[in-house]
């Protein structure tokens, strides 16, 4: 008898087939047949959850070679610091050595030199008695009375004289070096009780003491038990975009931040260009570096998009996160296809007149997205739910910017703000300088400072669009509406150009701005159709 089909999957997937099989198996019996009529969803699950366990057990893989190869790595390395070690112990041991042993041959010398001195003072000494005792003895056997007297004289005058009389008869030194002895019991046993420095233990980043705001990430930890030896702490981070356990493949290399006092570290001006980041941390005493802590993974959530080169008018060098007026794109593409005619034809374009056939399509995929005066070109992402934030800025000689959302549906002539499918604010800095707000062909002036950046902030779901100076975070100007399509970031330039900074979270004032606002002013609630 068959098992049936139930028993041999994992139980989710069990029950996901259970179902359509207890049906079969009642139609046909528990047999071979069954096999047959799994449903293809079911397969397709089981194939996706093989697959993905496959991609576990392969990363782990991974993991382990690695952490293999850094074991022998290591170990390496310790045993050549363990002989760099041991070698600079016998090096000082030697120069203590040599040290004490011509302390003791100076020694040595000072004491014989001494004694040798001495030595031959009293051999002088002595020589010089004898010689002198040899004449007071034959002195004696003079029988002249006066010749006895003389030489008895001599011998007196001499004898008064006499070194021998004058020396010392005390060593000047002892033969005693104990005062040069030493005794290496505390030394020895010092060194019988060397060992291996404590490792310190591995920190624990605590994820509800960590922050993400305003594109700074605050890195938090604690030691599992006090360690007053830690010098000082390692943080290493990396950017990812996924949200298990760190990854070997496909992974960004780990940067290092070195020499950390606190406990505490905070990553300022960062991009997030990914959905997260990881984080792990080690502690150092003076010798030795700790395992590291269990890795932490952070979300940074952010919208990152760049210009869409295929929807810019042709007008417009785009680059991924520039875009600058070109007064003659396009120009050499539409010469080529009219031919002779145009032979005779010279001068820059007007910005009133521009060619809409010249886009090359292998560059750009739709060479009509944008023409005539619609000097426009969107971003690559779509908006379809959230709150977003993203930056502008303009050069300095920038004659007419539009920075705004606009529906996919935004017609090819149409011009941020003229129609009711586009929002934005308008810089003109031709003949008279002007800054408005614009949606469906409503102007609204804006009677502030333009400011060197724009910060735009969307909130699809809440049915807003504010624009920031991205500075001072003050608010410009505020849309109020309901968006009923997802919206693209839309960029309009003529004789100049812009620059994005993307990759952003919501900054902490433009939130707290957000929440205070009440509604719309009635100037602002002029220009917004409440559906469109």
């Amino acid at each position: 008898m068959v098992t049936p089909i139930k028993w041999l999957l994992p139980p989710a997937l069990s029950q996901e087939v259970e179902g359509p099989l207890a049906m079969e198996h009642m139609r046909v019996g528990v047999g071979r047949r069954a096999l047959e009529y799994i449903p293809e969803e079911a397969l397709q699950r089981i194939i996706s959850t093989l697959a993905n366990k496959n991609d576990e057990i392969q990363n782990f893989i991974d993991t382990l070679n690695q952490t293999l190869k850094g074991v022998q790595e290591n170990s390496s390395n310790i045993l050549s610091e363990l002989d760099e070690e041991f070698d600079s112990l016998y090096s000082i041991l030697d120069e203590v050595k040599e040290s004490m042993v011509t302390t003791i041959k100076q020694e040595q010398a000072r004491k014989s030199q001494e004694l040798q001195s001495q030595l031959s003072q009293c051999n002088n000494a002595l020589e010089n008695s004898e010689e002198l005792l040899e004449f007071a003895t034959r002195s004696l056997d003079l029988k002249e009375p006066e010749e006895f007297s003389k030489a008895a004289r001599q011998i007196k005058d001499r004898v008064t004289m006499a070194s021998a009389f004058r020396l010392s008869l005390k060593p000047k030194v002892s033969d005693n070096m104990t005062h040069l002895m030493v005794d290496f019991s505390q030394e020895r046993q010092m060194l019988q009780t060397l060992k291996f420095l404590p490792v310190p233990k591995a920190p624990e980043i605590d994820p509800v003491e960590c922050l993400v705001a305003d594109n700074s990430v605050t890195v938090a930890w604690r030691m599992p038990e006090e360690d007053k030896k830690i010098d000082h702490f390692i943080l290493e981070h990396r950017k990812t975009n996924f949200d298990g356990l760190p990854r070997v493949k496909d992974e960004r290399c780990w940067e290092i931040i070195d020499n950390i006092k606190g406990t505490e570290y905070t990553l300022s001006g960062l991009k997030f260009d990914s959905k997260y980041m990881n984080f792990r941390v080690r502690a150092c005493n003076k010798a030795v570096a700790g395992e590291y802590s269990d890795p932490v993974t952070l979300e940074t959530k952010a919208l990152n998009f760049n210009l869409d080169n295929s929807s810019s008018h042709l007008n417009l060098r785009v680059e991924d996160t520039c875009v600058e007026w070109d007064p003659t794109g396009g120009k050499g593409q539409e010469s080529k296809m009219k031919g002779k005619e145009n032979k005779g034809r010279s001068g820059t374009p007007s910005p009133k007149r521009t060619s809409i056939g010249s886009r090359p399509p292998a560059v750009r995929g739709s060479r009509d997205r944008f023409t005539g005066e619609s000097y426009t070109v969107l971003g690559d992402t779509a908006i379809e739910s959230g709150q977003h934030y993203w930056e502008v800025k303009a050069q300095k000689d920038c004659k007419s910017y539009s920075v705004g959302v606009a529906y996919k549906t935004l017609g090819k002539f149409d011009q941020l703000g003229k129609t009711n499918t586009s929002w934005c604010i308008h810089v003109n800095n031709w003949l008279q300088n002007t800054f408005a707000a614009k949606h469906n062909n409503k102007v609204k002036a804006l009677d502030v400072t333009v400011p060197e950046r724009i910060g735009v902030f969307c909130d699809f779901d809440g049915g807003q669009l504010s624009f920031y100076d991205a500075s001072s975070k003050q608010l410009l100007y505020s849309f109020k509406t309901k968006f009923t399509q997802p919206v693209l970031p839309g960029f309009m330039v003529w004789c100049g150009g812009l620059s994005l900074n993307t990759g952003m979270q919501v900054p902490s004032a433009v939130r707290t701005l957000q929440k205070s606002e009440n509604g719309m002013t009635g100037s602002a609630s002029s220009l917004n159709n409440v559906t469109q």
